[in-house]
């Protein structure tokens, strides 16, 4: 039975805290829901799954998943070692009516303002119903990190307001990455061209990188 939205930030971690050490199988069974044999075609089902247990209700708004307590929720794939297995995604960049647009208004200012990061084990040799959830971290940017991100986030969007998003590579940004988010390479956007006219494009997504949340895990954990 999928939980109501926490009340309080210490309801939200009091769930997070009973589901570590839990494998998606067990968590799955008591939320009633089926298990798929792999995720290939079931992409996003562990997120979505946790997002049950823990009772978040933003869904794919532009806000955190638990608007009323200003926190954004992350599942985390990570290795047996304990290292993430890739970057994680945050939201939708803008690409166009960017006139204005300021750091501290930002989606991604806003999600990345508070964060339960919740670590999963995502080794393809470990069936999905027996991945275990691991102990979750409650984590909020201190000054250098917010400083990072908003000079990261500042400097690609000038970039995609210069009309120079397709210039923009993955290698850019210390902590922020922007990269092609779609499901294939059909589905096309607007975005600011180099002349000031519009331009089609792929649309584009905000990315922490790997070694960023990798460092977040160690100094937590270790």
């Amino acid at each position: 039975m999928p939980h109501s939205s926490p009340q309080s930030l210490d309801q939200l971690m009091d769930r997070a805290y009973a589901m570590a050490g839990l494998t998606l199988g067990e968590i799955a069974a008591q939320l009633g829901v089926t298990v798929p044999a792999d995720l290939k075609r079931h992409k996003g089902w562990g997120g979505q799954l946790l997002e049950l247990w823990l009772g978040a209700s933003a869904g794919s708004r532009p806000e955190p998943d638990f608007p009323h307590l200003g926190v954004e929720l992350k599942s985390l794939p990570i290795d047996e070692q304990g290292k993430p297995l890739e970057s994680t995604y945050i939201c939708v960049c803008p690409l166009t009516d960017l006139h204005g647009l300021r750091w501290q208004d930002s989606v991604v200012c806003h999600k990345l303002s508070r964060v339960l990061w919740i670590p999963v084990e995502g080794s393809r040799t470990i069936p999905v119903a027996e991945r275990r959830v691991g102990m979750p971290l409650l984590w909020q940017p201190d000054p250098d990190q917010e400083a990072t991100l908003r000079r990261d986030w500042e400097e690609l969007m000038e970039q995609v307001a210069l009309g120079q998003v397709e210039q923009i590579t993955a290698h850019q940004g210390e902590i922020l990455q922007l990269r092609p988010k779609a499901a294939n390479r059909r589905v096309l956007t607007e975005a600011i061209g180099p002349d000031g006219h519009k331009i089609q494009t792929l649309p584009r997504g905000f990315y922490l990188r790997s070694r960023f949340t990798a460092e977040l895990l160690a100094q937590h954990y270790l």
